[in-house]
């Protein structure tokens, strides 16, 4: 028996390289070890040892499937093998058919040619065969659950958009423009770069040039609340899922929002304007550029710059709302009382004037009308995003352009500090396609760390790029974008690297990772970019601060494998009716036309897979994963 226990404990030993006798390993612990006392040793501490070894193999069997990386992206198996053999063949279809320059400039005609001479059954079945199928979850919450258990089982997680559009003509879209961008009192005429906040006909549809982003156009405040409630429906739909996903860990799912479909445009044009006017006012009081935190003004040095101010009481006022810490002034307005406390805003934005001694407004006078309009749509955004964090599920807050994004990066980081106190709730959106792009997320950067709380970000290259061009151009305003797609690819990597540098400063202290950052891209190079300087910093995909995102069935040969190797992978998720998403589809289409190169790298690694599992035997491929999302 004794030689029986002693074969048991050194085939123990041997296994998890604890001692080896048989190779004179004992010399380091001394010459005075009693070898036969080890070897009669009591059967229950080999049994121990053997106990704890399975636990080990146990407790390594329980972790979740972790892929190897191929960086290069061109593994197919990696990349589609969650997709059947008829995904596949669809995929390679609709892929070819996007790279028909009449079919892509004609397809919404030619589809509604279709829907007209097959009629409406036919059609559905067409379209679910092809562009609908490949580009389209499903058309409700329900038929959208078994792609979304899919995709969860390879690692990856949804943001959900109802994708049913308007389909409206130029002119009636250009008439509702115009119609809610107008204020009671009348259009002022602005000269200079501050006219880029007022509307202008020949833009007013905001479709124009636009193919990667959807576009919402106000009619009436009953049209507000039910797209308030359609994001809440999202909310739910992915609430839902992730408390019933057969019991695993599912990871934070979020919805896409877009502020435009909460209110009337006309209120985020003035509140933009009220913004960059008081950039120039702080500009003109104290000197420099850029954001009003910027400057670090203290507030005794501001209250010095108006002893020739004749209303001191308004002026007190004015000094008492200002938002400051210990290293400075922070906003003129209190952005807080606007969000939480619902203040008018024709009576919050005034200033001490210097050249006149007198309080003046920034804003053009509000009706009761236009200010009840205000805080509904604040109502309707609190809405949102309190719904999210009972339901422990992310809210996304889409850019849009420029004239109304002073606006809605204001509004999403209130309601930053206001829900981001325990994690990242909130996020906005930076589109590095813009020259100012680094320089605003840096400063909201610093607003998120003086007011202590958790910042969110999403960073795009950008969806407006033409338009905007094109509107700079004819309304005679600095052009806000990069030169060229180079100058947008560098500030987008200064733009990430900034906030990895960060991260990596509070991980260094041992603090909370208060920055949660979704590298939003298509780019090949943009995602290595951001895995290398993870690897740089030393954040890990565990640290649940970094995540990566595509939109559905576009660059899934980026999206599937990044999941299953670990890293925290979204897929943007679009459902809705077949007939009611129909412009979003046509916009897919002309967006596929416009990455040719993507194209073709997606076609050849379609073709691929196809032909290795025609030649492994692989007709009949159901796929079956059990990764588990980070």
């Amino acid at each position: 028996m004794a030689f029986l226990r002693t074969a048991v404990k050194f085939s123990v030993c041997r296994k998890f390289g604890l001692f080896d006798p048989l190779q004179n390993n004992l010399g380091k612990f001394g010459s005075n070890i009693n070898l036969e006392r080890i070897a009669l040793k009591s059967t229950a501490a080999s049994s121990t040892l053997v106990d704890n070894a399975t636990n080990a193999v146990e407790k390594q069997q329980q972790q979740p499937p972790r892929d190897p990386l191929d960086t290069s992206f061109n593994d197919p198996k990696a990349a589609f093998k969650s997709k059947t053999n008829w995904e596949l063949l669809r995929a390679y279809v609709v892929y070819t058919l996007c790279s028909i320059e009449y079919l892509v400039t004609h397809n919404m005609q030619l589809m509604k040619i279709s829907r007209a001479i097959l009629g409406e059954k036919l059609f559905v079945v067409l379209m679910k065969g092809t562009f609908y199928g490949h580009f389209v979850a499903g058309e409700d919450q329900f038929k959208i659950r078994p792609t979304l258990e899919r995709l969860r089982s390879f690692g990856v997680k949804p943001i959900l958009d109802y994708s049913v559009e308007e389909d409206l003509s130029q002119e009636e879209a250009e008439k509702r423009e115009v119609e809610s961008s107008v204020p009671e009192a009348g259009e002022e005429k602005v000269e200079g770069p501050l006219k880029q906040y007022h509307v202008d006909k020949t833009f007013a549809d905001r479709r124009y040039k636009v193919q990667s982003a959807r576009t919402y156009f106000y009619l009436n405040e009953a049209t507000c609340e039910r797209n308030m409630e359609t994001f809440i429906q999202c909310l739910e739909t992915i609430a839902d899922f992730q408390q019933t996903s057969k019991g695993s860990t599912y990871g934070t799912g979020i919805a896409a929002v877009k502020l435009t479909a909460l209110g009337r445009p006309q209120l985020l044009l003035q509140l933009s304007e009220v913004i960059m006017r008081a950039r120039e006012y702080m500009a003109e009081i104290v000197g420099g550029t850029g954001n009003v935190l910027s400057h670090h003004v203290k507030v005794e040095d501001l209250e010095a710059k108006f002893d020739k101010i004749q209303d001191k009481e308004s002026l007190k006022k004015f000094l008492t709302q200002v938002t400051a810490d210990k290293q400075g002034v922070l906003h003129l307005f209190p952005w807080s009382g606007i969000i939480d406390d619902q203040n008018d805003l024709s009576t919050t934005f005034r200033v001490p004037d210097l050249k006149s001694g007198r309080m003046i407004r920034l804003i053009t006078q509000l009706s009761p009308k236009e200010e009840e309009m205000f805080r509904n749509m604040i109502r309707r955004f609190n809405t949102i995003v309190k719904a999210a964090e009972e339901m422990d599920v992310r809210v996304m807050v889409d850019a849009e352009q420029t004239y109304f994004q002073p606006a809605i990066t204001r509004i999403t980081l209130e309601f930053m500090r206001k829900y981001n106190k325990q994690k990242a709730i909130v996020f906005n959106t930076y589109q590095c396609y813009l020259n100012n792009a680094f320089t605003e997320v840096s400063t909201d950067l610093e607003q998120a760390k003086r007011q202590d709380f958790y910042f969110g970000a999403k960073l795009v290259r950008g969806a407006y790029l033409e338009q905007e061009r094109a509107r700079a151009a004819a309304m005679d305003y600095p052009d806000p974008t990069n030169p060229n797609y180079e100058a947008t690819t560098e500030m987008y990597h200064n733009t990430l690297s900034e906030c990895l540098r960060r991260i990596k400063a509070f991980k260094q202290k041992g603090e909370d990772k208060k920055i949660a950052i979704m590298v939003a891209s298509h780019n090949e190079d943009t995602v290595r970019f951001a895995i290398e300087k993870m690897k740089e910093y030393g954040i890990e995909p565990e640290d649940k601060v970094i995540c990566f995102g595509q939109l559905f069935a576009m660059c899934d040969y980026i999206t599937f494998p990044l999941g299953q190797s670990g890293y925290s992978s979204y897929k943007y998720i679009p459902y809705g009716p077949v007939n009611e998403v129909l412009p979003y589809l046509s916009r897919r289409a002309h967006e596929n036309k416009g990455v040719l190169q993507k194209i073709k790298k997606e076609k050849r690694l379609l073709a691929r897979e196809i032909f290795r599992r025609l030649a492994t035997g692989q007709i009949i491929y159901k796929p079956k994963g059990n990764y588990v999302p980070i």
